[in-house]
């Protein structure tokens, strides 16, 4: 459902590319958090009424937009995102707003029905303890007949805003047809944020106030918040299959992080620039060199960057392949790496062990197939303990998530990020637009 930068030598350019970041990360957080506290945002609802002297928000349409959820064959697979956006929709319906519901499900070209949102509304009704009406469209004049029908409190769904093409060319015609549907725009949509899309950023131009929600200003908090200004010392635990789509991430954490842990399909790159045998295990050859720079980069910085010393390697890509454990540095030919192995496991722990703040972005292995996922589920137990002592432990998103969520720890975690690729941006310091074009109550 829900752009490579290489690395310098130059220390100058080093140091002009760690200020470009800092002046990125605290625009978003001074023009987004501090500016857009969450309780200023949607409390703008009782001030607006207070000054009217009627009910809070009695006659306030109110779109608000979060990123959606995962449907499989019309059942709700994973209603993360839901259940997060509940808190700031009730919080509208309590004062009394007239909430009008807008969101997106997959990439589909025109109306589908596969993608509808139907199936959303009996949980969102559940969750919100009241009967969640439904449009079959999300614009025209059906659409505007039901927004009008919306007792105070009341909640509407509109259909999937991508059945329209306009919407992620965030076209301005379509854009101003979503914003006259209410009168102030409320967004929780994380997981988008990093996409000028016209639900997202385009009604934002029409609509004033346009405020973050509380999932948005928790996700800020955290991702902006507690990784600019972390409790040190600081690790940073980083994973997925490949080095090439985790480049900004680590190159940005390296002007932060402490401790740098790296998992993964991505290690057997930096194994192979190390001139390790790696055997058939996954290997971007035209990013050794890159490898071999963050390895230097993060030994200049005095940044402890840990590769597994052992792996789990199996004999085929399958769920039921012949596996074993070896040294990293000697994985033997028409093998492959799909797991890190017990002492990287042990060394992993005992380091995360003298952290006060962890941020996690991807698995440690192909946490998919069971025997393969002991790494990454260990690295969830061990998070989920260090939470309980006190550190700040922050699930960054995708895989991550799903791995925590699979183990149960979910809500043994400081945070989880409710966003993939808009947390991965954050993280390397990079503008959301859908969070730039927010402002101030």
């Amino acid at each position: 459902m829900e752009c490579h930068r290489v690395l310098k030598g130059n220390r100058d350019d080093d140091r002009d590319h760690a200020e470009k970041q800092k002046n990125s990360v605290q625009e978003q957080r001074t023009g987004a958090v501090g500016r857009l506290s969450a309780s200023r945002q949607v409390g703008w609802l009782q001030n607006r009424a207070a000054k009217g002297g009627g009910r809070a928000g009695s006659r306030d349409g109110v779109l608000y937009s979060n990123a959606g959820c995962l449907i499989f064959s019309f059942k709700i697979t994973d209603d993360t995102r839901i259940r997060a956006a509940v808190p700031t929709i009730k919080y509208l319906m309590s004062n009394g707003a007239r909430v009008i519901l807008s969101s997106h499900l997959g990439r589909p070209k025109g109306v589908t029905a596969k993608y509808s949102l139907k199936p959303l509304v009996p949980r969102l009704s559940e969750l919100l303890g009241i009967e969640v009406k439904m449009a079959d469209d999300c614009i025209g004049p059906e659409v505007e007949k039901l927004v009008a029908e919306i007792p105070e409190g009341g909640v509407l769904l509109l259909e999937n805003v991508r059945f329209y093409k306009e919407e992620e060319k965030n076209d301005p015609e379509f854009a101003k047809k979503l914003a006259s549907l209410a009168d102030l725009y409320v967004n929780d949509a994380f997981g988008t944020a990093h996409r000028a899309h016209a639900s997202t950023e385009g009604v934002a131009k029409h609509l004033k106030p346009s405020v973050a929600g509380f999932l948005m200003q928790k996700e800020l908090d955290y991702l902006v918040g507690a990784v600019s200004n972390p409790k040190k010392p600081f690790a940073a635990i980083v994973g997925g299959s490949k080095v090439s789509s985790k480049i900004g991430v680590i190159e940005s954490l390296l002007e932060k992080v402490d401790v740098l842990v790296l998992g993964g399909g991505m290690i057997f790159t930096f194994y192979k620039a190390q001139g390790y045998a790696v055997g058939s295990s996954l290997v971007e050859d035209d990013k050794l060199d890159l490898a071999t720079t963050l390895l230097e980069k993060a030994k200049s910085k005095g940044v402890s960057l840990l590769l597994p010393s052992d792996v789990v390697i199996a004999d085929k890509f399958s769920a039921d392949a012949n596996s074993k454990v070896v040294p990293a540095s000697s994985i033997p030919d028409g093998w492959m790496g799909l797991d890190i192995g017990p002492d990287s496991i042990k060394s992993f722990s005992e380091t995360l062990d003298t952290t006060n703040t962890v941020i996690w972005n991807g698995p440690m292995g192909v946490f998919e197939f069971d025997k393969f996922a002991v790494g990454t589920e260990a690295i969830a137990k061990k998070l989920a303990e260090l939470s309980g002592k006190g550190v700040t432990t922050i699930i960054g998103g995708g895989d991550s998530v799903a791995a925590v969520e699979k183990v149960g720890l979910a809500d043994k975690m400081s945070h989880i990020s409710t966003g993939g690729g808009a947390s991965l941006e954050l993280l390397e310091g990079k503008p959301l637009p859908g969070v730039l074009a927010l402002d101030d109550a």
